[in-house]
């Protein structure tokens, strides 16, 4: 089968991955447009439960994957910056890397599989596609195979309230930080993740109102940057904030929520358009799942692809079994982006109160989670679940096959 990927992000590099290993007789081109090393934001996180599903479908990828992956432990919910009284704690742990290593790593694993993965290659226009038996639209949130089909596909999409964007900064956390700061214009916080040695994600977001109040709606991206620097002072440290990951300030946005009607166009015989990731569906940056979502996508269609030997049965499948399995997650997306955009509600609490309720947004808790929860901001208590984690860890990379990630270490920075 000859089968074009439009778009070399997570999605359309892992399903050529995962349909190679399936059947190395498949002819697959990705083309990507953007130039090798270039991509958009800086890390992506991630949960245990992925790496197990990366081992059993391609234990070599997914050991680079682990080894180019960074572990963090514990989330902080800190109100004011204040990472002593003004601090809530909830346990767990899990990973995180750079965007621009991971697609390197997909790309190079890619290639030895024998698929063509061509850079710097946009198609001028999205209705004129490449021969093919399959097109795999992998072009992200704003697909334009996808938006000239929308007759095909039936996309919907519902815009957030909130402005967001997306920076890095130099302050190393070792943990999942949510960081909430008071201004005179209103409550604004980020939410700030281990990227890679030296650089966290960090994700700026406001109410309109606060943004409007402070000027940030009027400040070029770079001017606004100080600003942020200014009032997230004590919980970055003195650390400065970075915008710029390709040459240009990152933008403000606001968070669009997006479904299909359907993920597979059959409308002209014998070259079935098919969408996965961001092009198909897109889940809000709350719940960290979208390169998750993505690389499933990529399974789940080469699995349906080797497991039906008519095409048209084996996308009907995909699709069905992949919305489905979407549904109740773009459900709880939306759940937490509302929650998030209806903040000033539960900032009047304390701490341990207000992060009780950001842990349970989603509803429908047994009775027990909130002593559970008293009993994490306890420091013995956290240092148990800490040994009990680290116990687990070795457990599972003992049954993968791989070595374990050691620990961040703060390196000394200067400040700024």
């Amino acid at each position: 089968m000859r089968i074009v990927c439009v778009g070399g992000g997570p999605a359309g590099l892992y399903f050529s991955i995962s349909a190679k290993l399936r059947d190395a007789g498949h002819e697959i081109i990705v083309l990507e447009a953007d130039p090798p090393e270039a991509t958009y934001g800086w890390g992506v996180v991630y949960w245990s439960d992925l790496l197990d599903i990366l081992h059993r479908n391609d234990p070599e990828s997914a050991r680079a994957v682990s080894a180019g992956s960074v572990l963090w432990q514990q989330q902080e919910i800190r109100l004011h910056g204040n990472r002593h009284d003004g601090t809530a704690y909830f346990g767990g742990f899990g990973y995180s890397m750079g965007r621009a290593a991971l697609l390197d790593i997909l790309t190079r694993r890619a290639r030895s599989l024998g698929v063509d993965v061509r850079h710097g290659e946009r198609l001028a226009d999205p209705a004129d596609l490449p021969d093919a038996d399959l097109i795999l639209a992998a072009d992200g949130a704003n697909s334009r195979i996808r938006q000239s089909r929308a007759e095909q596909f039936g996309p919907h999409t519902q815009t957030g309230r909130n402005p967001f964007i997306w920076l890095a900064t130099d302050r190393q956390f070792d943990s999942f930080v949510f960081a909430f700061e008071q201004t005179e214009a209103g409550w604004i916080w980020f939410h700030a993740y281990p990227s890679f040695k030296g650089v966290s994600t960090c994700i700026v977001e406001c109410s309109p109102e606060t943004w409007q109040g402070l000027g940030l709606d009027t400040l070029d991206e770079e001017d606004a940057v100080p600003l942020l620097e200014k009032i997230f002072h004590r919980a970055l440290d003195g650390h400065s904030l970075i915008s710029k990951s390709r040459g240009a300030p990152a933008k403000w946005q606001r968070f669009t929520h997006l479904a299909n009607r359907t993920w597979v166009d059959g409308s002209e015989p014998g070259r079935p358009v098919v969408l996965a990731g961001d092009a198909a569906h897109t889940t809000h940056f709350t719940l960290g799942s979208g390169t998750r979502l993505a690389m499933i996508d990529g399974i789940i269609l080469a699995e349906a692809l080797k497991g039906f030997p008519d095409p048209r049965i084996a996308l009907r499948e995909y699709d069905k079994r992949r919305r489905a399995e979407l549904h109740p997650v773009q459900a709880a997306a939306r759940t937490s982006m509302a929650w998030f955009e209806q903040l000033d509600d539960y900032l009047d609490r304390g701490p341990v109160d207000f992060a009780y309720a950001m842990a349970v947004r989603q509803g429908h808790q047994p009775p027990w989670r909130y002593q559970t929860h008293l009993a994490t901001q306890l420091k013995p208590v956290r240092r148990a679940r800490r040994a009990y984690d680290t116990g687990t860890r070795w457990y599972q990379d003992r049954k993968r096959g791989a070595a374990p990630l050691p620990l961040l270490t703060h390196s000394p920075q200067p400040h700024h």
